[in-house]
């Protein structure tokens, strides 16, 4: 009978050790897809080079390019413990490159307040990456400008009123470390910015989509005039400055969260 006893309460505690492994929370890496849009309207392939889109300073312009870096995703729980990727992604949205992307982390299921950097800081500015020197044409910036890498290159062309008929006038919207080239040596700015997601729980399978408003590149806080600022940007210390600004300000949100 003591043996049926013992044999009972043996199964019983590996039972319940079990249950218990079982609660452990899993470790899991989240996805993020990248989506873009204009004040709401989704914007697809087919809109590239076709539809005609007005900014808050009445500019009537279509996009031909949008291609922006993403590092530094980092996960910090309630505890305050963070866990950062260190990777980066490159999305294409034109070419439907990076729109999906796995961080190479692995976290503990759970809470977390989600960021991430638009562009590279100093330190991985500074960094070597041979799939980033030829991507799009070569995303380097060049050595004369500081060096490093682009955050972004939106392109396209805005309607100009100033000519009879109108004409169509390429601007090129690129986002680089600021370069003060009236200083020597030059006198730089690290213009990335983080982005804070606010809160997702994140589990097995989670989807995280992340939502980029193209128009508030534009509009907030500084209100973009295409006639005035259009091309020539790169080495146009106070326009990255203003260009960073109007990105932090809420360019980026967080969209559906999916299991």
């Amino acid at each position: 009978m003591k043996k049926l006893i013992y044999l009972f309460l043996g199964l019983l505690i590996v039972a319940c050790a079990t249950d218990d492994n079982n609660n452990d929370p899993q470790d899991v890496t989240p996805e993020f897809v990248w989506t873009q849009n204009w004040d709401g309207a989704a914007l697809s392939n087919a809109d590239f080079d076709n539809t005609l889109f007005a900014n808050a300073n009445g500019d009537v312009l279509k996009l031909s390019k949008s291609v922006y870096l993403i590092s530094d995703i980092t996960f910090t729980n309630a505890q305050g413990a963070s866990f950062s990727a260190g990777d980066f992604n490159l999305v294409d949205a034109r070419e439907g490159l990076g729109l999906r992307f796995s961080p190479n982390i692995v976290i503990p299921e759970g809470i977390y307040s989600i960021s991430f950097r638009f562009g590279f800081d100093d330190a991985d500015n500074a960094g070597d990456y041979p799939e980033l020197n030829s991507a799009d044409g070569g995303w380097n910036v060049p050595m004369m400008l500081g060096g490093g890498y682009h955050y972004m290159r939106m392109e396209g062309k805005y309607i100009s009123t100033l000519t009879i008929p109108e004409s169509e006038v390429n601007f090129q919207y690129h986002t680089i470390r600021a370069a003060d080239l009236s200083t020597s040596p030059i006198t730089l700015q690290d213009t990335s910015f983080m982005v804070n997601l606010g809160q997702v729980t994140i589990a097995e399978n989670t989807s995280i989509e992340v939502k980029m408003n193209v128009s508030e590149w534009f509009k907030n806080p500084n209100t973009w005039n295409l006639y005035e600022l259009y091309t020539m940007l790169m080495p146009n210390f106070d326009a990255q400055v203003l260009m960073s600004e109007n990105g932090a300000s809420g360019v980026f949100t967080l969209g559906d969260v999916t299991d």
